[in-house]
């Protein structure tokens, strides 16, 4: 069953293999990384996990149980209570509700181990599958957006209320409990 971890040094080679085998996959619906990003992926990683030891970041993985990378989802820019999210799924474990479990788990997390009151995310009109998972998520639209010359969304999702997105009973969780799978396309997403 896939779980999801927070991000770790070892998790390196099985991300690095996600992000080249889904290079294409991605740039269908986000921008493209650019080779500098994987040219320079072992700095870039030490520059990620030194942020998130400062808590400017939770970035993590969802792994199968070889320890492949599935998917990933962080939160960014954290400040003042609130984050930005952004995930990304590999194609093979695309449109199986994976992108929506592990981001309703994320909320979940944010609002608990993160003490985090709100969430934040973008994606492009023409992103159904981005637009869906939020919305099934949680999150509001709070207004019109250019990405990267693409008409988008902004969203927001609150989680100081009481009933602040429980993961469902499907949710992926962490390591160690039970899983379900699925999956979407991308969001705005980290390393960039």
């Amino acid at each position: 069953m896939p779980r999801i971890e927070r991000l770790r040094p070892d998790h390196a080679p099985a991300l690095l293999s996600f992000e080249r085998e889904n290079r294409a996959y991605f740039a269908t619906s986000i921008s493209d990384r650019g080779d500098t990003f994987f040219a320079r992926f072992d700095a870039l990683l030490h520059e990620r996990l030194a942020e998130q030891d400062e808590g400017l970041a939770h970035f993590h993985v969802v792994v199968d149980e070889s320890g492949a990378v599935l998917a990933r989802v962080n939160l960014v820019d954290v400040a003042h209570g609130a984050a930005d999210l952004g995930y990304r799924v590999a194609e093979r474990a695309a449109r199986q509700g994976l992108a929506t479990a592990a981001v309703r788990e994320m909320c979940a997390l944010a609002a608990g181990a993160y003490a985090l009151n709100t969430l934040r995310a973008v994606t492009t009109l023409d992103n159904t599958g981005s637009r869906t998972v939020l919305a099934r998520a949680g999150f509001l639209v709070t207004g019109e957006i250019a990405l990267n010359g693409r008409p988008g969304l902004r969203f927001s999702r609150d989680l100081s209320t009481a009933d602040a997105v429980p993961p469902a009973a499907d949710a992926v969780l962490p390591a160690g409990r039970a899983t379900g799978q699925e999956s979407g396309s991308a969001a705005g997403l980290i390393g960039d």
